[in-house]
């Protein structure tokens, strides 16, 4: 080949890359055309699994959209809406591509990312990265990237695995749920802690609590008297129940039994979560009223220690009694204090809660009252590993609270001590009424 040839060869490869490269760039959409299969974007890039980050955040009449621990599933309802969620701690340019198939004929669907739409064309029944398109990150905190169907010839719009985040704002500081192991945990969300520091001889614990309206979704646990040995507070089992619960732990080696319970209360055993008794009392508990909890612990003289808790809700204008919990091998008075809340249902995930915590008193063995001001807040290993980054602490008022769930903004720093505003008045309890 003569030199000229070759030369000329040269500059028309050149110019064919360039014109495909500038066509690429066409199909990077930034406000809502349809975007074409992908091409390469340079830079680094993360992978952003659905199985970990994404949930059904609207449900159609009849859909029977979910998501599996690896995908969005089942999508066959245009009114249907899943969510998927991750944080940027930078601003600047998010690119954003998706990795889906398509069983059989062709799908368009349509991503909002940020609030900013984009329609894509898929069809196939590989798994194929589509672009999605290009935004502006203003300010930090998670990014919210809803998937709603737009048109399908087949049964049903696509199998969706992850979303592909690139740019100058992913070069660092970027949360997200990436260990598969534990899925289930971080759509679960972060759990976060008050740990109360007691003096010894500690005999009850008294604690009050208020769920602010509409920090209340199914699946939350607001868990107010904590000690080494279980834990006591209210929960939200459903749309249509509610719950007290007062659970103990089993010894190493032994079972903890209930020696006697109130009025409608259901006592069993648990397993899961460790093994042990639990006793809960059906309660319809209201956002935006304070309800007072109370729990003692008293050592025998033959190595074994009785836990009672007891509720007083304002509706009813007088102390309930839940159980009382014998724990075999064990000579203890009350150590360990601690509140918490967490969400036990994964579905949910993506709902925000939150719980006011204070008066926070305890009575020694002799009957001296002591005010716990402190608490040291912390976290569980979705929030201290970093897979999800909604949570929060500190103090309300007069009150310290704790927050999780939602993905809001800014998240509290962990592993801190609040200190609150002491009333300087313990509570009036005439413990020989007590029921």
């Amino acid at each position: 080949m003569k030199k000229n040839q070759l030369h000329y060869l040269v500059c028309l490869m050149m110019l064919v890359l360039f014109s495909c490269k500038k066509d690429a760039q066409k199909n990077l959409a930034v406000n809502g055309t349809t975007a074409a299969k992908t091409q390469s974007l340079g830079g680094s890039s993360l992978r952003v699994s659905m199985g970990g980050n994404a949930f059904v955040t609207t449900l159609a009449s009849g859909g029977v959209e979910t998501v599996t621990s690896t995908t969005l599933a089942n999508w066959t309802n245009p009114n249907s809406i899943f969510s998927a969620y991750f944080r940027l701690g930078n601003t600047g340019s998010l690119t954003v591509q998706v990795k889906a198939k398509v069983a059989s004929g062709s799908s368009v669907i349509k991503l909002t990312v940020n609030g900013v739409p984009f329609n894509v064309s898929m069809t196939g029944s590989a798994f194929t990265t589509y672009n999605v398109g290009t935004v502006n990150i203003t300010s930090p905190g998670y990014v919210k990237v809803d998937f709603q169907g737009v048109s399908k010839t087949g049964g049903y719009y696509a199998d969706v695995s992850d979303l592909i985040i690139s740019g100058p704002v992913v070069a660092s500081n970027v949360q997200y749920a990436n260990d598969s192991t534990n899925f289930y945990w971080s759509r679960r969300g972060p759990s976060v802690h008050l740990g109360y520091t007691a003096p010894a001889n500690s005999q009850w614990f008294y604690n009050e609590v208020t769920v602010p309206v509409g920090q209340d979704p199914v699946g939350s646990y607001f868990m107010a008297n904590g000690f080494s040995q279980g834990y006591f507070g209210m929960q939200v089992n459903s749309s249509s129940e509610r719950r007290i619960l007062f659970s103990v732990w089993n010894p190493t080696g032994g079972t903890t039994t209930s020696t006697r319970a109130g009025t409608g209360v259901v006592v069993q055993t648990f397993t899961g979560e460790g093994e042990g008794g639990q006793a809960y009392l059906d309660y319809n508990w209201v956002a935006g009223t304070t309800y007072k909890f109370l729990t003692e612990a008293v050592p025998d003289s033959s190595g074994n220690t009785t836990f009672s808790s007891w509720f007083y809700a304002p509706e009813v204008g007088s102390w309930k009694f839940i159980t009382s919990w014998l724990r075999p091998s064990t000579n203890t008075y009350l150590t360990g204090l601690y509140s918490f809340v967490e969400n036990f249902t994964d579905t949910n995930g993506y709902l925000g809660r939150k719980g006011n915590f204070g008066n926070q008193w305890v009575m020694s063995s002799t009957g001296t009252w002591t005010e716990l001001t402190s608490a040291y807040f912390d976290g569980d290993a979705t929030a201290n590993n970093q897979q999800r980054m909604d949570y929060g602490g500190g103090i309300s008022g007069s009150n310290f609270y704790l927050q999780n769930g939602g993905f809001f903004a800014n998240y509290v720093t962990l592993n801190q001590t609040f200190t609150r505003t002491a009333t300087g008045t313990p509570p009036s309890i005439n413990f020989t009424t007590l029921p």
